[in-house]
């Protein structure tokens, strides 16, 4: 993978989105805002929508989360109003273990009425393609959904983010990997691999606050990071 500048055109801002390939590996793709996002059925989601309220230059999500768009798009047969999907760790704006910061989660549907919410939440759920769709009775103004996976670290919830460890590649990588790099633990890049420099990040984070040092992004290094990490701002050692 390699690092896509910023650049300005007729169309406006362009974007650089890394994206989670089914065969663990990551791709880049350069857009402008107004494009489609990769892998999204038609102009049904157009980066700017994913972007949402990010300030980022930089986006990432997975082809799950994109095909699990474009099921849902399907069925529902109309446009999506989408007020939420992408956000980076250090920009806040979610808890501290929302799927938001790993590009597979969607908030959707605010201001279309509760018919078109209904509609819209039962095109997600009866798609069989989210991890997670929450409950009307928790989202009574818009429908959230998710494309989560893996195992939580964390035992007795469904909720938070897998156990990762040296070898890894997804997004999960590239959430740790900012977390880290804007707490002034770099990871040398931004890139979704979990490789010997963001390893050594996570042994001196680890040692830092009293962690015991393996190097594995585990329920407690989550907690901590996460904790530290989430809404703090954008720092000098952010990479995008």
């Amino acid at each position: 993978m390699q690092n896509v500048k910023n650049r300005y055109g007729k169309c406006g801002k362009a974007y650089c989105i890394k994206l989670e390939l089914y065969t663990n590996k990551m791709m880049t793709y350069t857009r402008n805002e107004n494009d489609p996002m990769p892998y999204s059925y038609g102009s049904t989601l157009r980066v700017k929508e994913f972007r949402g309220s990010s300030a980022s230059s930089t986006l990432w999500t997975t082809v799950a989360a994109m095909e699990a768009w474009n099921l849902t798009r399907r069925s529902y047969g109309k446009g999506i109003h989408v007020g939420y999907a992408f956000k980076r760790p250090w920009e806040g704006g979610h808890g501290t273990r929302s799927q938001h910061y790993a590009g597979v989660a969607f908030d959707v549907g605010q201001g279309q009425g509760s018919s078109a919410r209904n509609a819209i939440w039962r095109a997600a759920n009866n798609s069989g393609a989210w991890g997670y769709v929450e409950p009307q009775s928790m989202t009574p103004t818009w429908v959230h959904f998710d494309r989560r996976y893996g195992k939580p670290a964390c035992s007795g919830t469904t909720a938070g983010y897998p156990t990762l460890r040296r070898g890894c590649v997804n997004t999960y990588v590239l959430l740790l990997q900012d977390c880290l790099n804007a707490l002034g633990y770099s990871t040398k890049t931004l890139d979704g691999k979990f490789g010997a420099n963001t390893e050594s990040a996570v042994r001196a984070y680890q040692r830092r606050v009293g962690l015991a040092v393996d190097g594995i992004c585990g329920c407690n290094t989550w907690k901590k990071i996460t904790a530290a990490a989430v809404g703090i701002g954008r720092t000098g050692t952010v990479i995008n």
